[in-house]
């Protein structure tokens, strides 16, 4: 199979998981994806195994959690415990936070701990050890386990049944050159969060495939994907409209902390500037945030692939054909009741997705 086409759907809630899921199943969907923002939405894990329970092929996946609110053991064994009911269908996506932390008052996680964290992770998944020393916590939050004096007690930190379970795959979403750099180390799959301009995705891979080579890793082993705003109808306008929300919300990604840390031309860096700049987390991910106000139709015609569905076809074929072989969708949500949102998205998994895949 060619190209892989997946979306989120959080917005559905956990009492509609099941019939979403097995309706995505059923229209042709590779994959379903749930946020991992505790302020926001229900917990991803319990969406995820409802929907594995109404599902047989459908790939599931956070998208994305996050390295600071739970333990690294504790997302290792929520993971599991998906990938074991679904018959290996988890991937576990991952990234240093947005909302999720943004919620609770703090920043995305600091690079050298969100690293460290990924090297946690994929030992707990495959069944592995970690080193109790580098689990430290505060000691004002909890001090040492020595101090209880017990008989005995773990030298190493493992996932006691992991090893009844397949492993599994880590996805690290990132923009960023040291983000994808730390992906390219440590994950299974480098996600995109660039857009849909051919030229920075092309400059996300070969940033990523020079990390790889420089730590040692055959860049081969490494698979990318990219999450790309699309949404198809024949009118570029309402295209617009309807994606409009969901592109400033991956466009901030670009420019986070007011600095632009992908390629981008003078017009593209002052549009990335002026959503962080106006960025509302309290209308994080709607349709009427300030942030979506900047978001010209110049930048929306590079960053997204709105229209008909030749333009669809051609603006993710371009990705596929750099080797970008995951899609994560967004733009006309799968859980949208609005008949004109609902057939934009039937168009693009119905006629556009056979004629990338191929």
């Amino acid at each position: 199979m060619g190209a892989e086409f997946w979306t989120t759907g959080a917005a559905a809630g956990p009492r509609r998981a099941a019939a979403l899921a097995a309706r995505m199943e059923e229209q042709g969907w590779d994959g379903l994806a749930t946020v991992d923002s505790q302020n926001l939405a229900p917990d991803p894990y319990v969406f995820l195994a409802l929907a594995a329970s109404a599902t047989e092929r459908l790939g599931l996946m956070t998208s994305v959690t996050n390295v600071v609110t739970r333990h690294a053991a504790v997302t290792a064994s929520s993971a599991l415990t998906v990938q074991h009911l679904s018959g290996g269908r988890f991937r576990l996506g991952i990234g240093r936070g947005d909302s999720a932390l943004a919620h609770i008052g703090l920043a995305p996680a600091r690079l050298d701990w969100f690293e460290r964290y990924l090297r946690h992770l994929a030992s707990y998944v495959r069944a592995g050890e970690v080193d109790l020393a580098e689990l430290a916590t505060p000691d004002h939050i909890a001090p040492p386990v020595d101090g209880l004096g017990l008989a005995d007690r773990p030298v190493s930190s493992t996932i006691a049944w992991a090893d009844r379970v397949a492993p599994v795959p880590v996805d690290v979403a990132a923009t960023g050159p040291r983000v994808i750099a730390a992906a390219a180390r440590q994950a299974d799959r480098v996600l995109f969060a660039l857009g849909a301009d051919p030229a920075r995705v092309s400059w996300g891979i070969e940033t990523a495939r020079q990390a790889a080579h420089e730590a040692g890793r055959n860049p081969s082993e490494l698979s990318f994907g990219a999450y790309v705003n699309v949404v198809c109808h024949d009118d570029v306008e309402r295209a617009r409209a309807i994606g409009r929300g969901s592109a400033s919300l991956f466009a901030r990604f670009s420019a986070m902390h007011g600095t632009v840390t992908a390629p981008a031309d003078d017009t593209q860096a002052e549009v990335f500037e002026a959503v962080h700049a106006a960025y509302d987390m309290n209308r994080h991910a709607t349709d009427d945030g300030a942030q979506t106000e900047v978001l010209t139709d110049e930048f929306l015609e590079a960053f997204a692939i709105f229209g008909s569905v030749d333009r669809c076809v051609d603006g993710l074929g371009r990705l596929a054909e750099l080797g970008i072989g995951h899609f994560n969708v967004s733009g006309a949500s799968v859980v949208s009741e609005d008949p004109e949102v609902a057939a934009a998205t039937e168009r693009l998994i119905g006629e556009v997705a056979p004629q990338v895949r191929g």
